[in-house]
C-alpha cells in the first residue's frame, strides 16, 4: 500500500494503482494511447511534470500512476489542492512553520512540501497559487531549498514535483496571473488530458470497469448497461468528465436501475441548437438539452413500437426498461393506441 498524503478526488484510489485495470484509466482510444506512451517514459525519470485537463478527467489519477510507477514509489505522494486552502495559509501549508512564527503557532509543524521527502508533491491546480507564493515555490523547484515561516536557516529536501491545472498557463502568463519562468520550470514534461466527449468511444468499456469495482466494493450484483443506454451516454456532453461518469455508474450500481442514469443526451453532439435559440441570445442550457433528451427518447420509443408491431410488452424489452415505465413515457408523449398510433407517428417522425 502506497503512503498517501492528502485528498484524491474523482476515483477512489483505496488499493495500489498497479492492480486497476488499463481499461479503467485509459479506455482504448488512440488518444489516451499518448498517454499512456507519455506515463511510460516519464515515471522513471526524476523531471516535473505537468498536467492539463479539464476538470474531472482524471488528472490526479495520473499523477498517482506516475509516482506509482517511479523510483520515489515507496515514498508519500502528498496532495496539496491549492485552491481550497485559505491565501493566508497557503505557505504555512507548503513550507510549515516554526514556533513563535506568528499567534497561534505554539509548536513547530512542518509542511507539505517537508512531508514529501523522497517521495512525490503534487500541486493540484497551480494557477490559483498567489505571485508570492509562485516565486518561493520557483526557488524550491530550482535548488530543492525552502526555508519555514519563521525559521533561521534553509531545509533541503529531494521530492518529484507534479502539477496540475485546468487553466490555460500561457492566457495567465499574459494577463500577468502566473510567472512565467514557473511555467518553463514545471512545464519539462506536459501531458494534455482529453474530454470525455473527445474520447467517446471510451465510454462503454469505462463504465463496464467502473461497474464492475464498484458492484464488489458494494456488494452488489449488476448487469452491464444496454447498449440503448450506453449509446445515449455515448452522444451526452459530459461536462464533468469521468468523475460525473463515476457518480452516475456508482447510483446505478448502488439503485440497481438504468433508469437513474438521467443525462440529457445531445444528438448532434453540440454541434447545433435545434431549438431556435442561438449562440448570441438569451437561453437556457439546460431545458434545450433536457428537451433534444426527450426528442430522441420519443423517437427510440416509437421505432421500437414499429418494430413489434405497436406490442408494448415487446417494446418495453426490446428497450430493457419495464412496462410501467413505457406506458408512463408514451403518457407524456400523448398515450397512442393502436388507432391512433398513425397520427403519433407522424407528429414525432414530422421533427426528424
Amino acid at each position: 500500500m502506497q503512503n498517501v498524503v492528502g485528498s484524491a478526488g474523482g476515483i477512489k484510489l483505496e488499493t495500489n494503482l498497479s492492480v486497476l485495470p488499463d481499461s479503467m484509466v485509459f479506455g482504448r482510444s488512440e488518444v489516451m494511447k499518448i498517454v499512456r506512451q507519455t506515463i511510460e517514459k516519464v515515471a522513471g525519470a526524476d523531471i516535473p511534470v505537468l498536467i492539463r485537463g479539464e476538470s474531472g478527467t482524471g488528472k490526479e489519477v495520473i499523477a498517482r500512476l506516475i509516482h506509482t510507477r517511479s523510483p520515489s514509489a515507496t515514498g508519500p505522494f502528498v496532495k496539496v489542492n491549492c485552491p481550497a486552502i485559505p491565501g493566508t495559509l497557503v505557505e504555512s501549508e507548503l513550507f510549515g512553520y516554526q514556533k513563535g512564527a506568528f499567534t497561534g503557532a505554539i509548536g513547530t509543524k512542518p509542511g507539505r512540501v517537508e512531508e514529501a521527502e523522497k517521495g512525490t508533491l503534487f500541486l493540484d491546480e497551480i494557477a490559483e497559487l498567489e505571485p508570492g507564493l509562485q516565486a518561493k515555490l520557483l526557488q524550491f523547484l530550482q535548488d530543492g531549498h525552502f526555508c519555514p515561516i519563521g525559521g533561521q536557516e534553509d531545509k533541503q529536501i529531494d521530492a518529484r514535483v507534479i502539477c496540475a491545472t485546468n487553466r490555460n498557463l500561457e492566457d495567465e502568463i499574459k494577463r500577468g496571473n502566473f510567472r512565467q519562468d514557473l511555467f518553463y520550470r514545471i512545464n519539462v514534461v506536459s501531458i494534455n488530458l482529453p474530454s470525455l466527449r473527445e474520447r467517446r468511444e471510451d465510454i462503454p468499456v469505462i463504465s463496464d470497469s467502473l461497474r464492475k469495482m464498484y458492484s464488489e466494493r458494494f456488494n452488489r450484483s449488476t448487469k452491464p448497461l444496454s447498449a440503448r443506454k450506453l449509446e445515449v451516454m455515448k452522444q451526452y456532453q459530459w461536462p464533468g468528465n469521468i468523475r460525473e461518469l463515476e457518480n452516475l455508474i456508482k447510483r446505478y450500481v448502488i439503485l440497481g436501475s438504468e433508469e437513474v442514469i438521467q443525462i440529457e443526451a445531445d444528438p448532434n453532439h453540440g454541434d447545433s441548437l435545434d431549438s431556435g435559440a442561438t449562440t448570441t441570445g438569451s437561453f437556457s442550457l439546460k431545458k434545450i438539452t433536457r428537451q433534444a433528451m426527450r426528442e430522441l427518447e420519443s423517437k427510440i420509443i416509437v421505432k421500437t413500437l414499429q418494430a413489434h408491431n405497436w406490442n408494448r410488452r415487446r417494446a418495453a424489452s426490446a428497450l430493457d426498461i419495464s412496462y410501467r415505465a413505457l406506458l408512463y413515457k408514451l403518457k407524456e408523449a400523448g398515450q397512442p393506441t393502436r388507432k391512433g398510433r398513425k397520427n403519433f407517428q407522424a407528429a414525432e417522425l414530422g421533427n426528424e
